[in-house]
């Protein structure tokens, strides 16, 4: 079951995709179009399969190609696409960590918002992968509250979603509040220790007892009482509870709002959930924002770059 816009295409035939792949690469000048119709139309799997033949019929490595024959954007797309799905996260998240400077937004983005099962094996393929561990890895690069948040995460201990117990959310609530609206500095450590191990249900109706005590959302709070990384970080887990597929409808509204559009992101979020909850979060954003993705995608993108995006948002939504 998949809320995706990206499924499998059928009748599907790897070879003759590859063919097509080929013979619009091949020669002067590049059939763009012939090659975003083919990699945004299939899926993540089927990409990988066409890749395998295009390296059998020609001994030539598909993303080389197209690193090659394509700039830009549009290249950058079109490689993330070709990305296999089970290395997509550690992939962002190494190069997130490496060289100068730490992209935090990306170890933000994806561990607030990636289910237990998925950072286990984000943790698995990045050591297999890479030779690294990458609680060790994110912890050099990060400190304070902020880098023990991501510790916490890291962990994906979680608890499982079950039966939620009144007395326990009241006490969170309560907690939550002394460490924040009432007291004179934060106490960070109860709210990264809380909103890090709870369950997803225990921890929606916290937030709503939350309101009932304070009078405040828990998101004003922590814009208040908090700032830089760990604010952006405790905000992004707090909307991940209360909605994944809103989270990443603001992110993508953000990242093509005002001047000039964060495009990583853009690539990032539109790939990596593709396949997952693009539908969602288009429907999220459709009432969030007063306008539909595909509006603001062919509002803020040109070129082969807008097709391929477009192609991948799947519809509107009037």
């Amino acid at each position: 079951y998949t809320r995706g816009t990206v499924t499998a295409f059928s009748p599907f035939d790897a070879r003759a995709d590859a063919e097509a792949l080929r013979k619009a690469m091949k020669g002067m000048g590049t059939d763009e179009e012939t090659v975003l119709k083919i990699l945004t139309c299939r899926n993540n799997a089927q990409r990988q399969e066409i890749a395998a033949a295009f390296k059998t019929l020609f001994g030539r490595d598909l993303v080389d190609d197209l690193k090659s024959e394509l700039t830009g954007k549009f290249e950058t797309l079109m490689v993330s696409l070709m990305r296999p799905a089970y290395i997509f996260d550690a992939h962002a998240l190494k190069h997130a960590i490496k060289g100068a400077g730490t992209n935090e937004k990306v170890l933000t983005e994806i561990l607030a918002s990636r289910t237990p099962a998925e950072v286990q094996n984000i943790k698995q393929v990045y050591l297999r992968e890479y030779e690294a561990n990458l609680e060790d890895k994110i912890t050099g690069e990060t400190s304070g509250h902020f880098q023990r948040m991501l510790v916490v995460l890291l962990q994906a201990n979680r608890d499982p979603d079950g039966r939620v117990d009144d007395g326990l959310v009241e006490q969170d609530a309560q907690v939550l509040f002394r460490a924040g609206e009432l007291k004179w500095g934060t106490d960070e450590e109860k709210f990264i220790t809380i909103l890090g191990t709870r369950s997803i249900s225990h921890l929606r109706r916290v937030f709503d007892k939350y309101m009932t005590i304070s009078g405040f959302q828990i998101e004003e709070t922590i814009d208040r009482e908090t700032s830089g990384d760990l604010e952006k970080l405790l905000l992004a887990v707090v909307k991940c509870i209360r909605s994944v597929p809103a989270y990443f409808a603001e992110t993508l509204y953000y990242s093509m709002k005002g001047a000039g559009t964060d495009d990583e992101t853009l690539i990032r979020v539109m790939v990596s959930r593709s396949e997952i909850d693009l539908l969602d979060i288009r429907q999220e954003f459709r009432k969030n924002f007063a306008k539909s993705l595909h509006q603001m995608i062919q509002k803020d993108t040109s070129g082969d770059y807008r097709k391929a995006l477009l192609l991948l948002c799947g519809g509107d939504d009037d």
